[in-house]
């Protein structure tokens, strides 16, 4: 694209911007519980439409090439990216689930589901490569370092005639597999000439030609498929070259990636060029403007002390720096409106103190029912809450207005930046600077006209009070166990002991599911829909990847510490650990019990190897924090084998160091956990913010995704394999795009056998159940259990929603057992 069509790009989204500012203060008021539907159909719209145009905010981030344009549209791609954060809290609130069925509202405002897939800003990876790389090295330095371990049984050395002699073997063997194979070769074709010789040709009816030739036509036409499988295959896994016409397509894509390249790289220089040019300018405005600046600024504010002088009769105080100091001087105001604002100030301070003692006395006076009654209706109100990126959105969108829209491109045809608009900016930085100077010259000069004048000393200046709500507990501060230590020898401590690992690259696309596309249709029908996977890929992105990846977003979003992904063995929860980080470019920390099994052994080494993790995860951002098994460190009852282990030694240290995390530390606990019943309920919500259940996957993610990640995209006219059996196959959609799912567990092999397979031909006619799946494969499938997928559903949002909502106690039994509340388990019979 051209730099004239990501300006129009940037002109749309703007107009889009306005209308949805335009829709943000309808949200604001309260809704009543009963219009619950259509509160959460104005709020999935808003949530939607901030999601496209965080995507083009990102576009255009990533390919501006204007050094000024990119500064604002930083600001507004990090203010839309925390709206999105913040709208999600909103839904999760109205909805009282993780988990949203938008299907109806995609439909009519003409969406895909892939306009619903967050979007990953590329800055995240980009602007830090420098830095993972400077890590990425100095973690293989300190891996080289480490001694190899070597297996004590070494291996047997063997003399040189017994080489030989092995050799000899395996090779006359092969030989004569060969041999026997021509010769068996030989013998067929002579005993099939002697039949022929003593029987004479066989006269085939017209049937029987038939027969024959489509025997032989159709065995050609399978071995052709199972040909061109195979090659796929081998060209989906890189071990063949592609074809000529995907090469002509991977050229077009490859030139278009180059050009994207070559305006990163366009970026970069003109940054330099921005950078130069901040400085000169400022030192330009200091030398030629700033003595004129200087003394405007005291003259003016000599004025100032005369009129007051002369009207009150005595010299004003001093504006403190916290306040403004002398900017507050500078408002456009006279002796006079200052006067009356301090005689307001003090009369209105006054009528405050009444209030509130009037409050105080109505407060403990009514105690009563009409008190519970108004609570009760607040608490079922609906609303959004206020936002804190609204400002930030609504300054740069007037910035783009009032600089960026009506501004002639063809001036500066070659994207360089805008002198008068930087002249602008740093003219208010210099003043600034100087205005502190001028604030304590002219606070001296005061006093010593006090002293002059009026023969009074100088009065002590009455600082601003700062308004202090309801008084919150003090966080105590950590005492640093590790002060005389540097950052780089506990991370190599970490490395050597295992603690920091280097993190496999996963995108996070690579979490093949697709979405759910009847979620509203079963809420209408009182069942409660399974989430997808595409849903727990969402989310994902939304509580780890998004907050990680930005201080600005970070230090303003809606603030979450940990995240705890529960679901069956083999869904990809460890898979989506790796995702958060490769994405973000975070570092792994494991805290597994089993890793601490015989490390930092006691409550000392414990408290330590805690306080190091969380210290290193801090000046290190970002950090992800891992946990497997992490039900294990809530256990109620520790299991005989695993007390030596000692897993629940970290609960308390692990909690306290959790509670110390701030707005602004990009650090974040992960745990995984395929056996959530096991722990104590209470401890493991409390440490844990949010719990994504990851169910199974379900048909669509089943077809639609693994079948055309290995067969292909062409692939779509050919037979399909029997639904029976995708639905049997407990396919672990978790695994990797390049690894083929049904590797190592005999499903490829089966579904072979039974005739299943894409492509192939069924000659003995059509398939029967039995015949789907072996029965010794049916034996070694791991059966889905209800009261294993039941358990696994145990966050507090489903049992506010379950109280909340006017379903019968049973109204969720009806559907797939993989999302049964556990309020449902006593009406499911106990399973």
């Amino acid at each position: 694209m051209s730099e004239g069509a990501y300006q129009r790009l940037w002109d749309s989204s703007h107009v889009t911007l306005q209308e949805l500012l335009d829709q943000e203060q309808p949200l604001l008021e309260p809704v009543s519980s009963r219009e619950r539907q259509s509160f959460q159909y104005r709020l999935s719209s808003v949530y939607l439409c901030y999601l496209g145009l965080m995507r083009r905010f990102d576009t255009l981030y990533d390919q501006m090439v204007q050094p000024q344009k990119r500064r604002l549209l930083r600001r507004l791609l990090d203010s839309v990216a925390g709206r999105v954060l913040e709208l999600k809290e909103d839904l999760v609130r109205a909805d009282l689930s993780e988990y949203h069925c938008l299907d109806r509202v995609l439909q009519d405002l003409k969406l895909t589901p892939a306009d619903l897939e967050v979007p990953i800003p590329k800055y995240f990876l980009l602007e830090q490569s420098t830095v993972l790389k400077e890590r990425e090295l100095m973690l293989a330095e300190i891996l080289s370092r480490m001694k190899p371990v070597t297996s004590e049984v070494g291996i047997p050395e063997m003399h040189r005639t017994e080489a030989i002699i092995l050799l000899q073997r395996a090779e006359r063997a092969r030989q004569g597999r060969l041999r026997a194979t021509f010769m068996r070769e030989i013998r067929r074709e002579e005993e099939r000439d002697r039949k022929i010789r003593e029987d004479g040709w066989h006269k085939f009816d017209q049937d029987q030609a038939a027969v024959t030739i489509q025997k032989v036509w159709k065995g050609y036409l399978q071995r052709r498929r199972t040909q061109q499988d195979r090659r796929t295959e081998m060209e989906f896994i890189g071990m063949l070259p592609l074809p000529p016409s995907q090469v002509e397509n991977a050229g077009v894509m490859y030139q278009a990636g180059l050009r994207e390249g070559i305006r990163r790289v366009r970026q970069t220089e003109k940054e330099e060029e921005f950078q130069l040019a901040i400085e000169k300018t400022r030192d330009s405005i200091k030398e030629t403007e700033g003595p004129d600046m200087k003394e405007k600024l005291k003259e003016q504010i000599r004025q100032w002390f005369i009129e007051c002088h002369a009207l009150t009769g005595r010299f004003p105080d001093y504006p403190d720096d916290s306040v403004g100091g002398s900017y507050m001087i500078f408002a456009d105001k006279t002796p006079e409106q200052v006067k009356m604002e301090l005689e307001t100030e003090i009369q209105e301070s006054k009528r405050k103190d009444q209030e509130k003692n009037k409050e105080k006395k109505e407060r403990k006076q009514k105690k009563g029912k009409k008190d519970k009654t108004r609570k009760g209706e607040a608490d079922t109100m609906l609303k959004v809450w206020p936002s804190k990126f609204i400002p930030v959105i609504n300054a740069g969108h007037e910035e783009y207005i009032n600089v960026w829209k009506n501004r002639c491109e063809s001036i500066y045809p070659k994207q360089s930046f805008d002198p008068e608009t930087l002249q602008v900016e740093k003219r208010k930085e210099v003043e600034q600077e100087i205005r502190i100077q001028v604030d304590e010259l002219m606070r001296q000069e005061l006093k010593s006209l006090r002293l002059v004048v009026d023969r009074e000393e100088g009065r002590p200046l009455k600082r601003a009070k700062k308004k202090t709500g309801k008084k919150a507990g003090k966080k105590k501060k950590e005492k640093d166990l590790t002060p005389d230590r540097s950052v780089d020898s506990l991370f190599e401590e970490l490395v050597v002991s295992g603690f920091l690992r280097k993190c496999e690259t996963v995108a996070l696309k690579d979490y093949i599911g697709d979405y759910l596309y009847l979620g509203s249709i079963l809420n209408l029908a009182n069942k409660l829909p399974s989430p997808s996977l595409f849903d727990i890929r969402q989310n994902v992105a939304l509580y780890g990847v998004l907050r990680l990846g930005s201080p600005d977003i970070h230090s303003m979003a809606p603030f979450i510490r940990s995240i705890l992904l529960v679901g069956p063995s083999g869904m990809g929860k460890k898979m989506l650990v790796k995702a958060v980080c490769t994405e973000t470019g975070a570092n792994l920390f494991d805290l597994s019990p089993s890793n601490l099994q015989s490390k930092y052994p006691g409550k000392t080494g414990t408290q330590m190897i805690v306080h190091i993790v969380f210290k290193v995860a801090r000046l290190l951002q970002p950090s992800v924090i891992w946990i497997g098994n992490a039900e294990k460190n809530f256990y109620k009852r520790v299991p005989k084998e695993e007390k030596e282990m000692d897993p629940k030694r970290i609960k308390k240290d692990l909690t306290k160091a959790l509670r110390l995390l701030s707005p602004g530390d990009r650090v974040m606990l992960i745990g995984t956990s395929d056996q959530p019943q096991l722990a104590e309920m209470k401890g493991l919500c409390r440490t844990y913010e949010r719990i994504l259940f990851m169910p199974r996957p379900d048909y669509a993610s089943r077809f639609g995704e693994t079948l055309r990640c290995e067969d292909g995209p062409d692939r779509g006219s050919r037979d399909r394999p029997c639904p029976s059996l995708l639905t049997l196959l407990p396919l672990p959609t978790g695994a990797p795009r390049r690894r083929l799912p049904w590797q190592g567990r005999g499903t490829r092999q089966a579904a072979w056998r039974c005739g299943s397979w894409p492509g192939s031909v069924d000659t003995a006619g059509p398939v029967s159940p039995p015949s789907l799946i072996p029965s010794c494969h049916v034996g070694r499938m791991s059966p889905t259990f209800p009261g294993e997928e039941a358990l696994m559903s145990t966050e507090p949002l489903s049992r506010r929603r379950d109280l909340m909502s006017d379903r019968g106690r049973g109204a969720h039994c009806g559907f797939s057992l993989s999302w049964v509340l556990p309020g449902c388990l006593q009406c499911s019979g106990g399973r």
